[in-house]
């Protein structure tokens, strides 16, 4: 069976926005457990309209063994995102990133290889 990009996500949020000149646009910012034992923060601009849904070497703002700092890197980047789009006019109402909303699912994807 082959692997999806997206398995080793654990927590997704979505910011809609427009660019610079005023187009639509879509942030999804993510936080993945990648191999290793590592957490991975990343973000991706409008990634509906790429020929594949694998994140690009680029897409990812932090790597850290840390959960928490993964947690604070990924709401620092929603937070931020989300005050640009509120600028624009874009009211953006994203919760933040917490630790119990990956906990369940880390436990489940732990386990579950076992």
């Amino acid at each position: 069976m082959r692997r999806t990009s997206r398995e080793g996500r654990f927590a997704e949020r979505v910011v809609s926005g427009v660019d610079d000149v005023g187009v639509e646009e879509r942030i999804v910012i993510w936080i993945e457990r990648k191999p290793g034992t590592l957490w991975a923060v990343g973000r991706a601009v409008n990634p509906q309209h790429r020929s594949s849904d694998a994140p690009r070497p680029d897409d990812y703002i932090f790597e850290s063994c840390e959960l928490e700092d993964a947690l604070g890197r990924a709401n620092e980047a929603l937070e931020d995102d989300a005050r640009v789009s509120s600028d624009d006019g874009r009211p953006a109402d994203v919760k933040p990133f917490v630790r119990s909303e990956i906990i369940g699912p880390l436990e489940r994807w732990f386990f579950g290889r076992r």
